[in-house]
């Protein structure tokens, strides 16, 4: 008699520390989604800041060279689009979008 509810309360404690382990993984993963949160919200900040610069320079250098150049024009506009293409996948290295996590 007192093996049984021996095993009854340890199967007790076996069931209490599985609901904690899993409330504590649950919290793991709030808290990791929302430091992955964060982290792409300050990537396109500073995404959207450097679009801003680079919008400025660009604007400078097209009144500064406004003499009819359209190569300047042009080599201006892949160089801010390809540095934003850089930005954005440094972003997504930092912040990847996942089906799972959406």
């Amino acid at each position: 008699m007192m093996a049984s509810s021996s095993r009854q309360g340890g199967i007790q404690q076996l069931l209490a520390a599985e609901q904690e382990a899993q409330q504590i993984i649950n919290a793991a993963r709030s808290e990791k989604m929302a430091r992955l949160k964060q982290a792409k919200e300050k990537a396109e900040k500073e995404v959207a800041e450097y679009r801003a610069q680079m919008e400025l320079e660009f604007q400078r250098k097209v009144t500064e060279g406004s003499d009819g150049s359209g190569a300047n024009v042009k080599r201006l506009e892949q160089e801010t689009d390809t540095k934003i293409l850089h930005l954005k996948a440094e972003a997504e290295k930092v912040s990847p979008v996942s089906p799972a996590c959406s």
